[in-house]
């Protein structure tokens, strides 16, 4: 979500080697769909009237059978419904919604049954990690869980007093962790991860692009590859991950 969609795009698509088409129906190009060949895996719209007062942001679309039921459920758990459920015209229904700590998400229900092909793990161009950032993670792991049914797997603590890295599963796969802010003052928000082909490659693309980062390349467990932690040209922020091509 950005107030310059032009720019968001031109910055993504360098670094990830996205391609863009208006999505049929918006008005003023305002939401372009991003696609990893021949695959969606992404949207960029200007900032709504919903979030004028976010910066910058990317949020993601979590599946649900029923979006009415898991709106209704998302309040009766503590969270709160910011956009009641609405029908996209030949797209599906939606909910912008948040957790009791106040990080936001959309539920979707499509009106195709093809499964979502944005979340891939290790495939260039698709999205490779969730990581919410929260105040609470105890709290945000009971709330997850009872919503999704996403269970709470292994962690790793992370020192210097930070607590751990808690790691979430679901349907026996890994999709993401929870993690305490290291500011006690930053809202609570979901970050995400984006697989590149180089790091390398992926970290002079965004230093060209005008973006800054912020930490890395770090490498991560297990040799699955490397991480950058990214804040885009408008201020949005961003990891990504993949594998170091260029000799070190």
């Amino acid at each position: 979500m950005a107030q310059n969609p032009d720019s968001a795009q031109d910055f993504y698509g360098s670094v990830m080697g996205w391609t863009f088409a208006a999505m049929p129906g918006a008005p003023d190009n305002d939401y372009r769909i991003a696609s990893a060949g021949s695959e969606t895996v992404a949207g960029v719209m200007r900032t709504q009237d919903h979030a004028k007062a976010m910066p910058d942001m990317w949020f993601f679309y979590v599946g649900v059978s029923d979006v009415d039921a898991a709106a209704q459920k998302v309040k009766s758990l503590g969270g709160r419904i910011d956009i009641e459920p609405t029908d996209i015209p030949d797209v599906g229904r939606f909910a912008f919604v948040a957790d009791p700590q106040g990080a936001h998400f959309y539920l979707m229900r499509g009106n195709s049954d093809q499964p979502s092909t944005a979340f891939a793990p290790m495939k260039t161009g698709h999205c490779s990690w969730n990581e919410l950032v929260t105040s609470d993670q105890n709290a945000a792991l009971e709330f997850y869980g009872k919503l999704f049914a996403w269970e709470k797997g292994g962690s790793m603590p992370m020192g210097d007093n930070m607590g751990d890295y808690t790691f979430i599963n679901h349907n026996n796969e890994m999709i993401g962790a929870v993690m305490d802010a290291p500011e006690k003052d930053t809202k609570p928000f979901w970050n995400f991860a984006l697989q590149v082909a180089d790091i390398d490659a992926a970290r002079t693309a965004v230093e060209n692009g005008g973006g800054t980062v912020r930490m890395g390349p770090t490498e991560l467990p297990d040799d699955s590859g490397w991480l950058i932690q990214v804040t885009d040209p408008r201020g949005a922020r961003i990891m990504f991950t993949g594998p170091r091509k260029a000799a070190t």
